[in-house]
C-alpha cells in the first residue's frame, strides 16, 4: 500500500465511497472508518498502520498548500 487510492480501494472492499468534495474533510472521514474497521477487527494492524501513515501524509501535504 502506497497511494491514497490503496487506501480508498480499502475502503470500498468494505462498501464506503467517500467523496465529500472537501480533500480534507475526506481524508477525516476515511480516518475514521479506517478506526471503526480496525477497532471491530476488519482490517489487520498493519494494514491499518499504513493506511493512517498514507491519511496523515497527504494532511501533510494538504497544510501546506494552504
Amino acid at each position: 500500500m502506497k497511494t491514497l487510492f490503496d487506501v480508498q480501494n480499502i475502503l470500498k472492499r468494505f462498501g464506503t465511497f467517500i467523496y465529500t468534495g472537501d480533500r480534507g474533510a475526506d481524508l477525516e472521514m476515511m480516518h475514521g472508518e479506517l478506526q471503526e474497521l480496525f477497532q471491530n477487527g476488519l482490517i489487520q494492524s498493519d494494514e491499518f498502520r499504513q493506511a493512517i501513515l498514507i491519511i496523515k501524509s497527504e494532511q501533510s501535504k494538504l497544510n501546506k498548500l494552504n
